[in-house]
């Protein structure tokens, strides 16, 4: 399995689709912050407009554009340019598949509302690593044509309200942020975190070899022989391109993967400590409490009872 994909898989991100908003002149709707685990994006399918954050920066989302908030931070959304008239009431319906906001019969800006559920403790490797918000153009793909195809699928199946359509919808916005994940490594502007460190050719074999064996015993000289870099190039371009030290990551590795583990499985714990490299149980759950704020038992506990 490549490495995107099982960072999307330890995640176990769960996309539901909450509104459909097809807008026009002026407007503005305001979301709070979102609780934990819950994840709001915004996908445009036509037209454009703004989000406005509470520090104030703004940004213009424009047709292909996806947008994701891995903390659930509030925000705005607003049409472009002058906002100083009265928006126009808005109404709620309902289009066939999903519910539909709408401020008048014609629409400047078409776009899905919605929100993605992650698990506990096993998708901070991901999800930690990302700018919050998270914003990608999918029309900067190298093969516009897989832009298209999805774009024009998600407006046919939300026009002609097909039986299963939801579920196709739903679907394929799991597709689209990993197309958006896969656009953020490429971007000139990259902002450091873990997408950054795999799209590095050289940083990338080190982390690949990792994940792919978190149980070994890694070192930052062993990490570095693999990029054939020295130890301290090699730790000082780590931290540039990922954000956080060589030791953090290893840690971040390890117990992201004990956490599905120990959501999805019945195994015990010191057989899960040793899985992820640990030596003794106790060491294990030393590490874990500090990263989760839970010891392992607790966290299974609390796993099963929500239903992850």
């Amino acid at each position: 399995m490549d490495t995107l994909s099982r960072l999307v898989e330890l995640s176990h991100l769960q996309p539901t689709l909450d509104i459909r908003c097809r807008l026009e002149g002026v407007f503005r709707i305001d979301h709070e912050p979102a609780q934990e685990g819950v994840l709001p994006f915004h996908l445009v399918l036509d037209g454009s407009c703004t989000i406005r954050l509470r520090s104030a920066q703004q940004i213009v989302l424009r047709a292909g554009d996806f947008l994701l908030f891995p903390r659930g931070s509030a925000h705005i959304l607003r049409n472009l340019g002058d906002a100083s008239e009265p928006a126009a009431p808005l109404t709620l319906s309902h289009d066939g598949i999903m519910p539909l906001r709408q401020n008048g019969l014609a629409a400047d800006v078409d776009l899905l509302c919605g929100h993605f559920t992650c698990a506990p403790g096993s998708s901070a490797l991901l999800l930690d690593s990302l700018p919050d918000p998270f914003h990608a153009s999918l029309a900067s793909l190298q093969n516009s044509d897989m832009l298209k195809t999805f774009v024009d699928l998600l407006r046919q199946e939300t026009a002609l309200q097909q039986p299963g359509a939801l579920v196709i919808v739903t679907g394929m916005c799991l597709a689209l942020l990993i197309l958006a994940l896969r656009t953020r490594d490429t971007a000139p502007d990259r902002t450091p975190g873990l997408l950054a460190l795999l799209a590095d050719p050289r940083l990338g074999k080190s982390v690949r070899a990792a994940m792919a064996a978190p149980g070994n015993h890694w070192t930052i000289e062993g990490l570095a022989n693999l990029s054939a870099m020295s130890r301290a190039t090699y730790a000082r371009q780590f931290m540039a391109r990922a954000g956080m030290t060589v030791g953090d990551f290893l840690t971040a590795l390890r117990m992201s993967v004990a956490s599905d583990l120990l959501r999805g499985t019945r195994r015990g714990i010191a057989d899960i400590a040793a899985e992820v490299g640990y030596e003794s149980e106790a060491a294990f759950g030393k590490a874990f409490k500090s990263q989760n704020g839970l010891t392992p038992a607790k966290f299974r506990r609390r796993s099963l009872d929500r239903g992850f």
